[in-house]
């Protein structure tokens, strides 16, 4: 049976590297198995789930490169649930329970007030008819719950290895709310028997959702997926992901950060693995090197800055005509030797520009010492510069002059460029060109 993962994400807001890095994971292990990816829409909260949403989730995965094989809405699904839910009923697994949200907080505080776990205490399935009725007359709607057998439920989970949850332990799951809408549980399981998924690879907040979630497959006939939860993402000091950096927004990443698609999978395929971690240019490389048994147990640390020192690498190893398009579109396609000359001082790839204008012009030059430049001026070499002619030229001063290292080239890069940072000199200058050399260091 050949693998086949989902990844559900709902369109109540942006994807960000949390979901990500799911998603990631689940088709790097549906490539290398030669598998199926789907891209489930969990859009059953109607009033929170937004078009534009859905149309960003879509947009981010395919930027990318994450293309999945199947989608589906379970919108479009809600009779396939409602007839899962009246199987359950009539198997007497799933209960009406009327408490309100405060009666329910008031049982817990009492609970842990008695040193007791607290876990629901079924109240609900002692209820007589009338009761219920009574409670019906006062308006009050039922939410349900699933009965958990309080037996433990063990799986090899494919990165924490054996699992058991103790559903003795747990609080009989809320299937659906008062309004009679569903929560997560029932119509992810209802979806994952008939979509046929083998695997679920998710974060470890859900290991214990999946014991409940292994109950309600084997009552609807169901056979159990594998499971595979992953350690959640943390900040660099270990803590939660931080606010001020806003939800690290994949749509924020791409737009206002500039950061590379493959910047943020090499990151995100490594970061909590054995691996090291490294800046890569193709996912395939990734699908080659994955391996659950890599998976650490651990939190995973996202740093941003460790994910700008990625994408500056990842840029450094891009050619030209894998770029081409893209500088042109931001007016800064300056040719292949161009993008040779500063395509290694580049974070990101709109930092092109500036380079791109650093040549074409206009620069302000600065110029700290004029008999030097003056005496610079009079020595360049005649004809067209090429990549030999900075070499000439420095050559020529430093006899001439005495010069050497910072007081022989830095007086001349400031002349030229008006910084004292940037691309190799000798790939500068026939970029800039005669013309614009002498009008530079002639201020």
């Amino acid at each position: 049976m050949s693998t086949k993962v989902r990844f559900a994400p709902s369109p109540t807001g942006k994807l960000h590297v949390g979901n990500v890095r799911t998603a990631l994971t689940n088709v790097l292990h549906a490539r290398q198995t030669g598998g199926v990816f789907v891209l489930r829409i969990d859009d059953t909260d109607l009033e929170r789930s937004t078009k534009a949403f859905e149309d960003g989730i879509r947009k981010d995965l395919s930027w990318l490169g994450l293309n999945w094989d199947e989608t589906f809405k379970q919108s479009d699904r809600f009779d396939q649930y409602d007839a899962a839910a009246q199987k359950l009923k009539d198997m007497g697994l799933l209960y009406p329970a009327y408490e309100t949200g405060d009666e329910l907080d008031r049982k817990r505080k009492i609970q842990r007030a008695q040193g007791k776990p607290p876990v629901y205490d079924r109240a609900a399935l002692k209820l007589t008819d009338d009761q219920k009725a009574a409670y019906e007359a006062e308006g009050r709607k039922p939410h349900w719950r699933f009965k958990l057998s309080g037996n433990p439920v063990s799986w090899n989970d494919l990165i924490r290895g054996e699992t058991t949850i103790e559903t003795s332990s747990l609080s009989d799951p809320i299937l659906i709310r008062e309004d009679g809408s569903y929560l997560y549980t029932l119509p992810s399981v209802v979806d994952d028997i008939d979509a046929g998924i083998t695997t679920i690879i998710r974060g470890e907040d859900h290991t214990t959702n999946s014991g409940a979630q292994i109950e309600i497959f084997l009552a609807l006939g169901g056979k159990a997926p594998e499971f595979g939860h992953q350690a959640l993402l943390v900040g660099a000091d270990g803590g939660k992901l931080s606010k001020r950096l806003g939800t690290l927004a994949i749509e924020d990443l791409r737009e206002s950060e500039g950061i590379e698609p493959m910047a943020i999978l090499s990151l995100l395929a490594k970061i909590g693995t054995s691996d090291p971690i490294d800046a890569y240019t193709d996912i395939q490389t990734l699908i080659d090197q994955f391996s659950f048994e890599k998976y650490s147990r651990a939190p995973a640390r996202f740093d941003p800055e460790e994910l700008k020192r990625i994408n500056a690498r990842v840029l450094h190893q891009l050619s030209y005509a894998e770029v081409k398009d893209r500088l042109a579109a931001m007016g800064a396609d300056g040719g292949e030797a161009f993008w040779h000359a500063v395509a290694p001082n580049l974070e990101r790839l709109s930092d092109a520009t500036s380079w791109y204008t650093l040549i074409e012009g206009p620069v302000t030059p600065v110029i700290e010492d004029a008999d030097y430049i003056a005496a610079a001026a009079a020595s360049l070499p005649d004809g067209e510069l090429t990549g030999d002619s900075w070499g000439e030229w420095t050559g020529k001063l430093k006899e001439a002059t005495g010069r050497k290292g910072r007081d022989l080239f830095m007086p001349l890069r400031l002349a030229l460029t008006g910084e004292k940072h940037g691309p190799d000199m000798s790939e500068l200058l026939p970029l800039i060109g005669r013309e614009r050399v002498l009008e530079r260091l002639n201020g």
